[in-house]
């Protein structure tokens, strides 16, 4: 999977906008992805934040196939995912990537780290905000399409500009794939020099499709009303494990989101906004599975409010409060469960010695479901001058276990109803350094050097369930360290490059004296990625490598998946304008590596794709290129 590059948020003077990532954490190790720059590169969600330093993905399979997110050693179940704030944490609270189209995104704000003090419950590891494309005041009509090995299609086609005094979006997407890649496998690996059998990857095909609609009107008084309605729907095979692979069964999975939000200012010296959200998401297995027929909906819907105002010239209080509610039904069985949650947050920050330090504590009081849950965080930064900056963090954090993990069988997820809930205490510390502006104003060089650490207590964390199906257990304790290294590079206009590097240690502690010490599942000790792209709009040429070591696959360190080394290239030509067209080829795995999912079943090897994309735009007769900045005011 080629990763994409990053852009690590360099802290200055300037006031960040209400609704950036450095704003909800102002002290927090911030990445920003602008998906944008990476049209037509045939990626999928999981591909663009694979670059990301303290991030791994896990993969099971092709287009369509579930991906889910590992951060700082937290489980995918213990890191927060968003989708223009609205959380997509669903079943078993895990994020499932794969329901994300890339064509959706604008960028991926990622937040590493404990994110308990300023995102709730779940935020073990961190927090990730999929930021959707934005209307904007001129007519602008694009479409894409992507077609490439194994018979994989993608395209979307989209349309914005303005409408009833607002600005709109249109976008409808689609894709397939068959995913019937061939590949070798030794019957008999104990035997010396036996033959490899040919095969071909079965039951790894999807399909789906969906929408997006997007609205945004400025209201009288500098205020504005953000509306959004997201569609999705996907189906996809199951192809078992290698030990019982399945000849039927396929996942029908669905998604709706709507949300709509206000934002202004409050008198002369505060901001607010209001947030209301509903998320409903389906679920039904059929073939000859256990656990198949019938469909599960799980349905969750809230309010957040939220408040800032300066007190005096170097400090600022925010206050939100949030309540939500969520329930699911499965028709199988007549399952069902229901409950509540509320917090309250607060968050202080002081600046001192003329800006230099600035100082933020923040508290969030959270009941969720039967539990009560704190959520301290301290955190501060310096600026040292001469382009250095210097963080640090040190909180806690909490993840209650769902009540479908608790009570409910979700296909293949089997429940625990003897989980208990997850707490980290984490802290870290990070310098970074950045030169003078230089191209489109970011820093010609940049670099950042950061460690980390965290002690988990009841680890939420799936392993397989012989023979199909999966189950939570609590880890007693377990801890993780490690160092996360990120540099980019723009020395010349038509030249970038990035690199990133991640060493991490996990351990598991106490309990059970078979996994004393030994890793926890899904975590890979090191990962490497780079990335060098040169040339002009009108041809330029990238190139990309990931880096990543061995990780176990179950407690006892009887199984694990090797080391994998991806190498990938792309070249893109913008040869028209007016309509702009851009024609872009895409090799992936270039060296033909052959790795392997959790399951046993080999992954993806060398894949090419073509995408062609054509963009008409049209000047609209209320232009407005302040419409689409946030309403703000002067920041301490």
């Amino acid at each position: 999977m080629a990763p994409a590059p990053r852009t690590t948020v360099v802290r200055g003077k300037t006031p960040p906008p209400p609704e950036s990532p450095e704003r909800r954490d102002p002290t927090g190790a911030i990445t920003v992805i602008d998906a944008r720059e990476h049209a037509g590169e045939a990626r999928d969600t999981a591909e663009l934040l694979v670059g990301t330093a303290g991030l791994a993905v896990q993969d099971s399979g092709g287009y369509g196939q579930s991906k889910s997110l590992v951060v700082r050693g937290a489980a995918a179940n213990g890191v927060l995912v968003f989708l223009d704030g609205i959380p997509l944490n669903g079943a078993g609270g895990m994020a499932d990537l794969s329901q994300i189209p890339a064509a959706l995104v604008e960028r991926f704000e990622v937040l590493r780290g404990g994110a308990g003090a300023r995102y709730g419950s779940g935020g073990l590891g961190g927090a990730v905000n999929i930021i959707t494309r934005s209307p904007g005041p001129n007519l602008r009509a694009s479409g894409e399409v992507t077609y490439g090995s194994w018979d994989t299609v993608l395209g979307h086609v989209a349309a914005t500009g303005p409408l009833l005094d607002g600005q709109a979006l249109l976008l409808l997407h689609a894709g397939r794939s068959d995913g019937d890649f061939a590949y070798e496998v030794d019957e008999l690996p104990a035997v010396d020099d036996n033959p490899l059998t040919p095969q071909v990857r079965a039951r790894n095909d999807a399909r789906g499709g969906g929408g997006l609609l997007r609205y945004r009107r400025r209201l009288p008084g500098g205020s504005r009303l953000d509306a959004l309605a997201e569609l999705s729907l996907e189906d996809r095979a199951i192809p078992g494990t290698v030990q019982n692979p399945q000849s039927s069964g396929n996942q029908e999975l669905g998604r709706l989101a709507l949300g709509l939000r206000w934002s202004g200012l409050l008198g002369t010296v505060g901001q607010g906004s209001a947030r209301g959200f509903f998320r409903r998401d389906g679920l039904e297995v059929t073939g000859d599975l256990p656990g198949a027929g019938g469909a599960q909906r799980h349905s969750v819907g809230g309010v957040e409010l939220e408040g800032r105002r300066m007190l005096g010239a170097r400090q600022a209080l925010t206050v939100t409060v949030a309540t939500s509610g969520e329930g699911v039904t499965d028709a199988q069985d007549a399952q069902s469960a229901s409950w509540w949650r509320a917090s309250v947050m607060a968050m202080d920050e002081v600046r001192l010695f003329s800006g230099t330090v600035n100082v933020v504590p923040s508290l969030r009081v959270e009941r969720v479901g039967p539990y009560w849950l704190l959520a301290p965080k301290l955190g501060a930064s310096v600026a040292l001058g001469g382009g250095f900056d210097l963080r640090a963090n040190v909180g806690q954090s909490h993840r209650a276990p769902s009540f479908l993990e608790l009570y409910i069988r979700q296909g293949t997820l089997l429940p625990n109803p003897g989980l208990k809930p997850e707490r980290a205490l984490y802290a870290d510390a990070a310098v970074s350094w950045h030169s003078e502006s230089g191209v489109d104003a970011e820093p010609l060089w940049s670099a950042t050097a950061g460690g980390f650490g965290a002690l988990y207590e009841n680890l939420i964390a799936y392993e397989l369930y012989p023979p199909l199906l999966a189950r939570p257990y609590n880890f007693d304790a377990a801890r993780v360290w490690g160092v996360e290294l990120e540099g980019e590079a723009h020395p010349l206009p038509w030249l970038s490059a990035s690199a990133s590097y991640t060493w991490l240690r996990t351990q598991n502690r106490f309990g059970d004296p078979r996994f004393f010490g030994m890793d926890l599942p899904y975590r890979p000790r090191q990962k490497w990625v780079g990335r060098v792209r040169a040339g002009p709009a009108w041809l330029n040429a990238r190139t990309e490598v990931l880096y990543q070591s061995s990780q176990l696959v179950n407690r006892t360190g009887s199984r694990s998946l090797p080391s994998r080394t991806l190498l990938s290239a792309g070249a893109s030509s913008t040869f028209l304008h007016g309509p702009e067209v851009t024609l872009s080829v895409e090799v992936k795995n270039l060296l033909d590596v052959r790795a392997y999912d959790f399951t046993g079943f080999p992954l993806p090897g060398r894949a090419a794709y073509v995408t062609l994309a054509v963009a008409l735009d049209r000047d609209a007769s209320t232009p407005s290129a302040s419409a689409s900045e946030e309403p703000h005011a002067s920041t301490p």
